[in-house]
């Protein structure tokens, strides 16, 4: 047994990568290289220049360190292990004993010490994380009548930990060649986790569905915000029908990885079919045209001249070293999920949509501490705020474009959820009403319970007034008391009615009973 076949058994997965039909394109390999900053960071991975370099001017975030000085020493930045770790843990990573950090030599202008510090596998196991395994995607479906799980899995090949390079900024004007380019150093040094995947992809969607998973494990491990622009970014290397690998690089977006896939496979098909051989190459995908375009022929690992770093000595974390983090680990999304279910009681479907996104799942934690009703509360969630957080999203309007912008955890707070849920529970107000205040509140932004008390809806529970209503449609349409002798629903018909005059704030129990007493006596 293979040490990847041994983790699969070990944790229960199936190497199951087929498409919905069952099918595998065994012609198609995509394989990614997924870098994420670790932006929870204070610093730098090896100097004490701030992590955030967004909101600061170009070049004033720098040291004599991260632009690579004569005389400057890396001094590694403990939390950042501590993170990458964490990263390996929740992709089910082997964490080796010792790290090891190397120089990766090549010469671009972002590249300020004209080498790049990172890890490196060939002569030992020695970054942060090795031969994980993880499932992206799983459907519950129906085989020889019963439930099984369908599920589809990607191999890890390495978590390494390295530093950001600076950022080129190519100056946009009028001229058909751009003679210069400006260079801003103060991303220079920022740490980053490289995840390397083997190529278990076969198409573009799977792509999707894995990179939204491991985004959201980042954000719930606390150690990066995907938000934040360039904080997740994603090389692909794609090879059809066994052809030569061609890297895609200079994707700012997870849908430009997917058109960049979907281009580069039909690119290579087309070459392919007339007999066109196709170079092993780096490509530039091109935003505007929507196509990859040459950038260079692909390096070899060997190029690089990698040595061990002789600044950073060996890092020994120790047999114990993994166990540590994970027990001091936050709750990850797989483990949110199977409380939901198995405490709280909720469908798969709905606990699906609440974990899926960690600021929804944290605000349905937080409505929870103020009144524990895990079906109702996640109902208004999901039914309710989501779908018409959806619907502002769509709305172009003018009198709209506010909302928009506001965010649905801005306009509406656990307390409004966890109040509206208890009202309902209470039999304060029925459904229908709290709806139509519930729709008013994220529209205007105003607290459900100021609706409230500005509008009738207490429930209707004096059996007088609900007997008034009732002689009211009962003399208007005498036919319902023949009719009740052989119509059962004649009574529910008249619930309609009274409904619709009280505004529905007549409790339908009491009023129900008192209909069918009404007829009786007629």
């Amino acid at each position: 047994m293979t040490l990847t076949e041994s983790k699969t058994h070990q944790l229960g997965i199936s190497l199951n990568n087929a498409d919905d039909d069952g099918n595998v394109d065994e012609n198609i390999k995509i394989g990614l290289e997924i870098h994420c900053q670790l932006t929870r960071l204070d610093t730098k991975l090896f100097c004490g220049c701030f992590s955030n370099y967004r909101d600061i001017k170009p070049n004033e975030n720098t040291c004599p360190i991260c632009l690579g000085l004569p005389g400057s020493l890396p001094l590694l930045n403990k939390k950042a292990v501590e993170y990458a770790s964490m990263m390996c843990i929740s992709l089910n990573c082997n964490i080796p004993e010792k790290i090891t950090f190397y120089r990766k030599n090549y010469f671009y202008p972002d590249l300020p010490k004209n080498f790049q510090i990172t890890q490196y596998n060939s002569y030992e196991l020695s970054s942060i994380g090795y031969d994980g395994l993880i499932s992206y995607y799983n459907e519950k479906v129906e085989s020889d009548s019963e439930e099984k799980s369908k599920g589809k899995t990607v191999r890890i090949k390495r978590i390494q930990l390295e530093e950001d390079p600076g950022k080129i900024i190519y100056e946009e004007n009028n001229s058909k060649i751009n003679n210069y380019c400006l260079i801003d150093y103060n991303r220079a040094g920022v740490a980053l986790v490289e995840i390397v995947t083997e190529p278990d992809f076969r198409n573009a969607n799977d792509v999707r569905l894995f990179l939204n998973k491991i985004t959201n494990i980042f954000e719930y491990l606390g150690v990066s915000d995907p938000n934040l622009e360039g904080a997740v970014r994603c090389d692909v290397n794609v090879s059809v029908k066994g052809g030569k690998k061609v890297e895609i690089k200079n994707i700012s977006s997870f849908k430009d990885v997917e058109k960049s896939i979907f281009y580069e496979i039909t690119r290579q098909k087309t070459l392919s079919m007339h007999e066109i051989s196709v170079k092993s190459e780096t490509r530039h995908w091109d935003e505007k045209r929507k196509i990859t375009i040459p950038a260079r022929t692909k390096e070899e690992e060997d190029e690089y001249k990698y040595f061990p770093e002789p600044d950073i000595p060996r890092i020994v974390l120790g047999l114990d070293y993994r166990e540590k983090i994970k027990n001091n680990m936050p709750e990850l999304p797989i483990e949110r999920l199977k409380r939901y279910v198995d405490i709280h009681k909720l469908s798969d479907h709905v606990s699906d949509i609440l974990i899926n996104n960690k600021k929804i799942s944290d605000f349905y934690e937080e409505s929870l501490k103020i009144y524990n009703s895990p079906k109702e509360i996640s109902n208004w969630i999901v039914n309710e705020l989501l779908s018409k957080t959806n619907e502002l999203e769509k709305d172009e309007s003018p009198d709209n474009q506010s909302n928009k912008h506001r965010g649905f955890i801005s306009q509406v707070t656990p307390q409004q959820i966890a109040d509206i849920a208890k009202l309902i529970e209470e039999k304060s107000i029925n459904r229908n009403i709290a709806k139509d205040i519930f729709g008013k509140s994220i529209k205007t932004g105003e607290s459900p319970l100021k609706l409230i008390k500005n509008v009738e809806i207490e429930k209707i529970q004096d059996s007088e007034t609900i007997r008034r209503y009732i002689g009211e449609v009962l003399s208007n349409e005498k036919h319902l008391i023949e009719q009740s002798s052989t119509n059962p629903n004649v009574a529910n018909f008249i619930l309609g009615k009274i409904m619709k005059k009280t505004g529905g704030r007549a409790d339908p129990q009491l009023t129900l009973k008192l209909i069918r007493e009404s007829i009786e006596h007629k």
